[in-house]
């Protein structure tokens, strides 16, 4: 299909299309239209990677505003969200204002309702619906991309539900879901009332197979020999052999689709460890395919690594970087994925080591994929187990860039002929598992039933059974017996903690019941802050607080490593007396829950007094997205805390608001008011406090000689400081830096302060 055949899209559209090289639609995006999808028709995309899956959602949102609706756009994930906002952008030209809202629980964001497109998360999405966002009920198309994810325990549910109460404000709302290739791409199309495109159709192919001995073998029953040098790895003499040109010159880019030196490789290991080992020892590799651009290039973007903090694992990444490899996995900070992203799609870093959350990630295409771990450990397990078909499958979809290679190669690795075996039947020859609703789990129950009383959906036990009706467990149980067993379980629960009151069958949320759902927390985790809160007799501690909410099932707590028990359980008795109500027992099964929190507890503390970045990743075992992770975690927590002291009228909300500003900014408690200006953050409130500048009103009227040499002499950065803080002259033209204010150890850059609740 041509794109001037499709119809009910804007004018401008085809020649756009046409300016990006396209001329014809994929054979899926085709099927798409011609199920009516550009005539607000709802439609499930079940599609292989690098399909066009994004196109179909671009034409489906297009043609809503172009009939003068308003399109919503749902991904699994922030750095996804950011992605497809600059990829929307580009409509801004012809007059579509695009949005993106990805953070904030409690704000119902009403500058979105002016947006055409609004790009958000399903956390987000979620919490406009609990917060009566009124623009909600003028959505005409809603896009859920990645909406296989609603087969995952911790995101599935809200994903879910926010589509179900979606479909209930809009009735006559068009629901385009995007998937990757699963077993029961029915079930959803079933569930949203929706077309189906259930198609394997790739732009190029993509070749499967385990590569074993010194051969790949594919399942087209092909082989190859891919010979080894010395006594690498079978890892390393793939990603060689992807980067070395074939004797004619021709090589992973050329016509015949072999290397020119150019190819890239993703590497999917099971653990940040071996991620880290794995670029380590693949760096030795791609190092000697780089040319003298590439190395300059490469050393400044190692150098932006090391600026962005100064702790061990920037360290290794940026080294890993200067030879053209790079490691990724959640324990980087945001700054650093994005780096190393970056540098493999412009095809400076020609090998990523990766944990699997990269699979289900952003745009990250390479000539070959390497599954090296089939493998990871599972707590409930109790040991190691097989990845699922589908998310081995999604890691697989990402070899093979349309437009650079002629088809994709995708391998795993086997030890023995029986593994060979194995992989081709487990994996290679293998159909996707069918996604399965884990809406019935007791979390996610007791949130969603509270956010639906809380919201108006239902007020009766009948109202919520007719709700959940709506979902896609309903739709695939068997019977509704197991879930009205649940439901009931967790209402007990909620009107147990005053949470919701049942008046002769009228279900109603409490006052507490609303502030729980508008902050966006789990009902046990409300339970467990409210009961604590109440035990202080005094002012509370920071620890304490960060004890308190760090043993709430918001938060993911730090494991005990070995060893540890014994140390954590000697600091749980030194400081007993802090603690947000009583200490269970050492022979209680709760204790060793205790011991975590109080280890991220002990994490966050040492942030709050200033502690240095690389000090805490070592003595912790965490790398630098950990901490972010947790402090931003318990900056929400916190600031929950404090709402929820307030309406108790317990006294103590000022001293929780004290200590979720020392966390979110890291400071200690004389830097909490300066460290609240924007721009400022840790290092340079305390070289400003050291200067003599106490607090923003002293900044706000400060000497800026004095600022300006606090600051290192950078003009820039104190003009935007003073700025913020009020000051009548922020103009830093002609000043010279009062060498008395200047940091007497510069122990690293600062050219990143901003708060970690920014990241």
């Amino acid at each position: 299909m041509n794109v001037s055949e499709v119809a009910g899209v804007p004018e401008w559209l085809p020649e756009h299309l046409r300016a990006d090289g396209i001329e014809e639609l994929y054979p899926p995006q085709a099927e798409a239209v011609e199920a009516g999808v550009t005539q607000g028709d709802s439609l499930v995309a079940s599609v292989p990677t690098a399909s066009g899956k994004t196109l179909v959602a671009e034409l489906a949102m297009l043609s809503a505003v172009q009939r003068g609706g308003k399109a919503l756009y749902i991904v699994p994930l922030r750095a996804l969200a950011s992605e497809k906002r600059e990829e929307f952008e580009e409509f801004s030209r012809y007059g579509v204002d695009v949005g993106v809202s990805t953070g904030n629980y409690e704000s119902e964001e009403r500058w979105l309702r002016e947006k055409d497109i609004i790009v958000a998360t399903s956390e987000k999405v979620d919490s406009l619906v609990r917060n009566d966002a009124s623009w909600l009920s003028r959505l005409d198309c809603v896009v859920a991309d990645e909406v296989h994810l609603v087969d995952d325990a911790q995101r599935g549910p809200t994903l879910e539900v926010t589509l179900a109460k979606l479909r209930r404000i809009n009735p006559g709302l068009q629901v385009v879901a995007l998937s990757a290739t699963i077993g029961n791409a029915d079930a959803l199309a079933e569930w949203l009332d929706a077309a189906l495109v259930d198609s394997d159709w790739r732009p190029i192919e993509l070749r499967k197979g385990v590569h074993f001995g010194e051969a790949l073998h594919f399942d087209d029953g092909s082989q190859e020999h891919l010979p080894s040098q010395g006594s690498e790895k079978a890892t390393e003499s793939i990603v060689r052999d992807t980067l070395t040109p074939d004797e004619d010159g021709d090589g992973a880019d050329g016509e015949d689709g072999h290397g020119d030196g150019r190819g890239s490789s993703l590497v999917f290991v099971n653990s940040r460890r071996n991620a880290e080992g794995a670029a380590k020892r693949l760096a030795n590799v791609t190092n000697d395919h780089l040319d003298g651009d590439e190395v300059a290039r490469l050393r400044e973007i190692a150098a932006e690594i090391r600026d962005d903090n100064d702790t061990e694992t920037s360290e290794d990444l940026a080294d890993a970087v200067e030879k053209g490899a790079a490691f990724h996995h959640a324990g980087l900070s945001s700054t650093m994925r994005s780096l190393v992203e970056d540098a493999f799609r412009d095809r400076l870093v020609k090998c990523i080591a990766a944990t699997p959350t990269l699979a289900a990630g952003v745009n990250t295409p390479s000539r070959r994929v390497v599954v090296r771990d089939w493998r990871r450990y599972s707590g409930e397990a109790g040991g190691m187990q097989p990845l699922s078909v589908l998310e081995v499958h999604q890691m697989m979809g990402r070899a093979g860039r349309p437009g650079m290679d002629p088809y994709g190669e995708a391998l795993l690795l086997a030890k023995s002929h029986d593994e060979l075996d194995e992989l081709f039947e487990r994996y290679v020859w293998a159909d996707p598992e069918p996604v399965q609703s884990k809406l019935a789990a007791e979390p996610a129950m007791r949130t969603h039933l509270l956010a639906t009383i809380a919201s108006g959906f239902a007020d009766s036990r009948e109202g919520l059974l007719e709700f959940l009706e709506e979902t896609l467990y309903a739709s695939q149980a068997d019977e509704d017996a197991f879930l009205e067993q649940v439901m009931d379980d967790m209402l007990a629960y909620l009107e147990r903690n005053g949470f919701i009151e049942d008046e002769g069958g009228q279900l109603q949320a409490t006052g507490m019941g609303h502030t729980v759902s508008r902050l966006y927390l789990d009902p046990m985790s409300a339970a467990e802050i409210i009961d604590g809160l109440r035990a202080v007799e005094d002012r509370p501690t920071a620890l304490g607080l960060y004890h308190l909410v760090a043993r709430t099932p918001d938060m993911y707590q730090l494991y005990l490593r070995s060893g540890e028990e014994e140390e954590f359980t000697e600091l749980a008795y030194e400081r007993e007396s802090e603690f947000c109500g009583r200490m269970p027992s050492e022979f209680d099964e709760a204790f060793d829950d205790w011991l975590s929190a109080l280890k991220t507890a002990r994490l966050l503390e040492d942030w709050a007094d200033e502690v240095e970045e690389d000090r805490i990743t070592e003595r912790y075992g965490v790398g630098p997205g950990d901490i972010r992770g947790k402090v931003d975690t318990a900056e929400w927590l916190l600031g929950a805390a404090e709402q929820l002291a307030a309406e108790l009228d317990l006294g103590i909300a000022p001293a929780v608001r004290e200590a979720r500003v020392r966390v979110q900014h890291g400071v200690r408690e004389e830097l909490v008011d300066l460290a609240g200006v924007r721009g400022v953050g840790r290092k340079r409130a305390r070289r400003l406090f050291e200067a003599g500048i106490e607090d923003r009103e002293a900044l706000r009227n400060a000497n800026k000689p004095v600022v300006l040499g606090a600051l290192r002499g950078r003009e820039k950065t104190a003009e935007s400081v003073l700025e913020n803080a009020g000051h009548t002259d922020p103009d830093m033209a002609d000043v010279e830096p009062d060498p008395d204010a200047a940091p007497v150890v510069d122990d690293a850059d600062d050219e990143d302060q901003t708060s970690l609740g920014e990241f």
